[in-house]
């Protein structure tokens, strides 16, 4: 059972040695904390950028027919949303990240916040298109109905669309923010402590980074389940509430 002692030693130097643990408890700290700064400024940036391009492709031809300003002024910050949707989603999250931090940001020292933000904009831009192809998804004979009832556009997104539209992207997005939680494994690049980085420094102090790497591995695996569970929960419900 030589195999049994050794994973006995292993785990000793990785966990209970000076307190190893608590590197790991610090980064999965960091870690949590970062995905969920990112999500929320990514929810904040995707609904402007989907709320900006749905209405510009819903109302263009209505505007560009009554010559209206509007058409111009839409027009210019869609054809912003989507150069931001073709860099953000056509470079590799890394980059993204290390451009704000050693490059936008570079005399911050706050490398935590610079993170969420850079994470929060690469997923701002996911969640975009999964809001936009939600508004898409809906019958344009809701718009209608709004209007017949007297609302203009957008009190009909407020009250009819963006009611609906929740219900249908609502397991897309939150299989969104879940590959937002394994995306910020990368925040050691610009020397976050997050879970990543915590094992493989242990990894380097110990010389063995078998345990401490497959313990970031099923940390991480663990979230997931747990997140994927409560996906699935809210799926079911979304379901029931259909019938």
């Amino acid at each position: 059972m030589d195999w049994l002692s050794d994973l006995q030693t292993e785990f000793f130097k990785t966990f209970i040695l000076k307190d190893r643990w608590r590197a790991f408890a610090t980064g999965l700290g960091n870690t949590l904390l970062i995905t969920l700064l990112a999500a929320l400024l990514g929810i904040l940036i995707g609904i402007v950028i989907a709320a900006i391009r749905t209405t510009f492709d819903n109302n263009k031809d209505t505007m560009k027919h009554n010559k209206s300003a509007g058409y111009y002024v839409l027009g210019f910050f869609n054809a912003i949303a989507k150069l931001y949707l073709t860099v953000i989603r056509g470079t590799p999250v890394v980059v993204q990240l290390m451009i704000i931090y050693l490059v936008i940001f570079a005399n911050s020292s706050n490398g935590t916040l610079i993170a969420a933000l850079a994470f929060g904009i690469n997923s701002g831009a996911y969640v975009a298109e999964i809001l936009r192809g939600g508004i898409m998804a809906i019958d344009k004979g809701q718009f209608e109905a709004g209007r017949s009832l007297g609302f203009n556009y957008v009190q009909t997104m407020y009250h009819i669309i963006i009611p609906q539209v929740l219900k249908n992207v609502l397991p897309a997005l939150l299989n969104e923010f879940i590959a937002l939680l394994k995306e910020t494994s990368v925040a050691g690049y610009i020397g976050i402590i997050d879970l990543t980085k915590a094992g493989n420094n242990i990894g380097s102090i110990t010389y063995s980074y078998f345990m401490p790497l497959v313990s970031v591995a099923l940390i991480y695996l663990v979230i997931v389940l747990i997140l994927t569970k409560i996906v699935g929960i809210i799926e079911r419900r979304l379901r029931k509430s259909e019938r």
